[in-house]
């Protein structure tokens, strides 16, 4: 028996298949901070995590300028009055950073680098005869890094290189930690525990973005079913169809499809729910709003019709204003202290900050008067006792 093989033999359901349809996986879409993608809570936290957090929220960066606005203004004064008005015109007159001038400049910097990453670092700058403060500069925290000395009550300002070398006349720079931890030298950040909540925000808000730009800018699917014809002439046609409506959509004037054949076009996405979004963003903000201490209202967020500041809350935001005034007050008396040295005056100097008044001053103004006509009526009643008694 003899069997011929036929390998150029055509093969009929070839004509038949059609081109297959491989599907497309869409690009990943993400926020443009790597370093809060890349966060763990194990990694130690670095300057550029906490520097995205406030460019990536802003409500964050808000929080933390508004928190430095609070904190008001103060006066020092010394044992002589003429000491007290020399004093305060190198304050409001000093140089700060080679641009600015006056010492409240060198705070709102020394206080927002200690709130965003818990440590700050200034220096007293001498003029070149050590005879006069020339000037007050901020150092970059990137720069500089603060270690323990002899032990962990003094510290020591290094440079960040290699060999970690101490800079030059430690008693002019002024270190300040916020809240270390036991047995170290590194402060803590007011935003520490934040990038989780803030990398979730993102997400949503990227989310909502590529679902605007789906919405505004629509993408079709356009069916083609061919009847039984071959799949060379299927193809032809498909690309026919593929072309125009291409030429159709970058045209800039309005254009009508028309074709033969079974052929229908569909808005993708169209059958889908879009996510309600504001109650997941409220409860994220709540977490982040918790850890900055700071009314809802105060950022511009009013969740409630009748919400303002109550008595609970504008006591509690003043013990936090409190608490970074006390760590602001040696800064200031350092720089007093030091200014007076030399130019031969007695170093003795206090540091008067203004009342924090955060109350509602219709309310106080109405529980003054309340006040007033509760006395008014206890005289007279104590008036009308007496005359009856007189009687």
């Amino acid at each position: 028996m003899e069997i011929k093989l036929n390998f150029f033999k055509r093969n009929k359901l070839a004509d038949k298949t059609e081109a297959p349809v491989y599907p497309v996986p869409a690009t990943a879409s993400s926020h443009p901070f790597s370093y809060l993608n890349n966060y763990t809570p194990l990694k130690q936290a670095e300057y550029e995590l906490y520097s995205s957090l406030r460019e990536a929220v802003p409500i964050i960066d808000a929080a933390i300028d508004k928190t430095v606005r609070l904190m008001g203004t103060f006066e020092v004064t010394t044992k002589n009055k003429d000491v007290d008005r020399k004093l305060n015109n190198f304050l409001s007159t000093v140089a700060v950073n080679g641009g600015n001038h006056g010492i409240f400049p060198f705070l709102t910097t020394y206080i927002n680098e200690l709130l965003t990453y818990g440590e700050a670092v200034g220096e007293i700058v001498l003029n070149s005869s050590k005879s006069d403060v020339a000037a007050l500069y901020n150092a970059s925290l990137k720069d500089v890094c603060i270690v323990a000395n002899d032990n962990p009550l003094n510290l020591k300002v290094c440079k960040n290189d290699v060999n970690f070398t101490p800079a030059k006349y430690q008693s002019l720079i002024i270190p300040t930690l916020l809240n270390p931890e036991p047995g170290t030298v590194k402060g803590t950040s007011i935003l520490k525990g934040l990038p989780f909540v803030s990398e979730i925000l993102l997400t949503v808000f990227n989310s909502i973005k590529a679902n605007w730009k789906r919405i505004g800018d629509v993408r079709f699917a356009v069916t083609y079913k061919p009847d039984s014809t071959s799949s060379a002439v299927t193809k032809k046609q498909a690309e026919m169809i593929a072309d125009e409506w291409s030429k159709a959509m970058r045209s800039r004037e309005v254009c009508d499809f028309v074709s033969v054949g079974d052929v229908s076009v569909k808005v993708i996405g169209a059958d889908n729910q879009v996510l309600d979004c504001d109650v997941p963003i409220r409860h994220l903000l709540e977490q982040i709003i918790a850890k900055l201490s700071l009314p809802p209202f105060v950022l511009g967020l009013s969740w409630s019709s009748t919400e303002r500041m109550s008595t609970q809350q504008a006591d509690i935001l003043t013990s936090e204003l409190e608490f970074y005034r006390s760590l602001i007050t040696p800064v200031i008396s350092k720089i007093c202290r030091i200014y007076l040295r030399v130019n031969g005056y007695d170093d003795y100097v206090e540091v008067n900050w203004d009342l924090i008044n955060l109350q509602d001053e219709v309310e106080m103004s109405q529980a003054r008067l309340n006040n007033a006509q509760a006395l008014e009526i206890e005289k007279r009643t104590e008036v009308e006792n007496e005359n009856r008694t007189g009687c």
